[in-house]
């Protein structure tokens, strides 16, 4: 990454499998994200069915990443990414292989599922974690950039390919529920793809000395100790963005686009890709952004204009309008992300990093699984489907000033004077 590894600290070989690591598990997102809604409404389930199914999903990944993540750093790194590695092929495994409604809610709440093409389940934490210990505070923003234009072009690159390879299906005679099929077990494929790919990880990923004493009793069941406070309210604006966020996963946006204007899966798979690029190109901006204005002053006045954009999505006359405000939201929508992440790591105390990142994405977690149950049937009627576009830009510009107001003044150890 341009950057020598510090003392202990995960190799340059580690560095660049936990990146190829982020680009296959996010690839696997993205097609999947263009047609589990699809698949399941072509299965015959009922708009209110599918949007518990999504929220249990999202839910069951937050169980899972709690166990997983408030334990890596004791039990093992590269064993826990191998058991979300395992979980994700099952999960998809099982989606494809039946309709029942009580089957697929059994892999939705034990497997990993990602319903919106963004990461879920215990991945992000822990290779967070293992990352930072690679890089040095100054670089660490550029390094978590990269980290997301990598996750942004794959998913980009999944949902072009899930959307393509369903319409092809399609044409070549295939139904559309076995079309779906096919992309839901190259889901699962990928998810073994993971599991090789973690086995060749070094010791060197491990946490680099056990959890403190006082991690281990009371809250520090979840790892932590002298960043409690601050992780639990960063965890609970974390929950109010992503709770706004679930209100458009990147399924129901594809069924959406499909209902409203009648777009292909081929079609709405190519503005994934283009608004996924965006999204990723965005990314690189937060570096310097952030060095000239502040990790929280990035995170926030780049997420305000985002989000009046999106506003004014569902109010678009025609396809071409939606997908333009689209790309233009995309744009500047992922300047938060590795900012945030990199905000995160540096205002906790360095054997907390893991059990942070797990705490906040669980947090993150479980504000988006509450919000599909309440959206799937608002977008089952034409005449209410604007609904969760302004429930989600009007509480995200909430978190936005929130956020502001209670973290302006602490600053991570980069910005601090000498």
């Amino acid at each position: 990454m341009g950057e020598p590894a510090l003392p202990g600290a995960p190799s340059r070989r580690d560095v660049a499998t936990l990146f190829a690591t982020r680009g296959l598990r996010l690839f696997a997102y993205g097609a999947l994200s263009v047609v589990l809604v699809l698949h399941l409404a072509a299965a015959g389930l009922p708009p209110e069915r599918i949007g518990l199914l999504l929220t249990l999903t999202l839910l069951g990944d937050t169980a899972v990443s709690l166990l997983v993540t408030t334990r890596a750093d004791r039990l093992g790194r590269r064993r826990m990414l191998a058991l979300g590695a395992a979980l994700m092929a099952g999960a998809g495994l099982l989606f494809a292989a039946t309709t029942d409604f009580w089957l697929l809610l059994l892999g939705a709440t034990l497997g990993i599922i990602s319903p919106s093409g963004n990461e879920v389940g215990p991945f992000l934490a822990i290779e967070q974690a293992a990352l930072s210990s690679a890089v040095s505070d100054r670089s660490r923003t550029r390094v978590f950039a990269r980290y997301t234009l990598t996750g942004s072009f794959a998913t980009a690159a999944g949902a072009l390919a899930g959307g393509a390879m369903a319409e092809g299906l399609q044409r070549a005679g295939w139904s559309a529920l076995a079309s779906y099929r096919a992309v839901i077990l190259l889901y699962a494929l990928l998810g073994l793809a993971l599991l090789a790919l973690f086995s060749r990880l070094s010791p060197q990923v491990e946490a680099s000395a056990p959890a403190a004493p006082a991690a281990q009793s009371g809250l520090a069941g979840f790892g932590l100790h002298r960043s409690r406070a601050t992780v639990l309210k960063l965890s609970g604006l974390f929950a109010v963005d992503a709770f706004a966020g679930g209100f458009i996963v990147q399924s129901f946006l594809a069924a959406w686009l499909h209902a409203r204007f009648g777009a292909g899966e081929a079609l709405i798979g190519a503005i994934f890709l283009g608004a996924n690029v965006l999204a990723g190109l965005s990314a690189l901006a937060a570096a310097p952004l952030a060095r000239r204005f502040g990790l929280v002053n990035t995170m926030v006045f780049s997420h305000l204009p985002s989000n009046l954009l999106l506003l004014a999505v569902p109010f678009m006359p025609t396809l071409a309008w939606a997908a333009g405000l689209l790309f233009l939201r995309f744009s500047i929508s992922q300047l938060d992300v590795p900012t945030r992440q990199s905000y995160t790591m540096a205002v906790v105390a360095p054997d907390e990093r893991a059990a942070a990142a797990g705490v906040t994405g669980m947090a993150r977690t479980i504000g988006a699984s509450l919000a599909p149950v309440l959206a799937g049937p608002l977008y089952a009627v034409p005449a209410l489907a604007w609904v969760p576009f302004a429930v989600c830009g009007a509480l995200k510009i909430g978190y936005d000033l929130a956020l502001w107001r209670a973290f302006s003044t602490l600053r991570p150890p980069e910005e601090r004077a000498p």
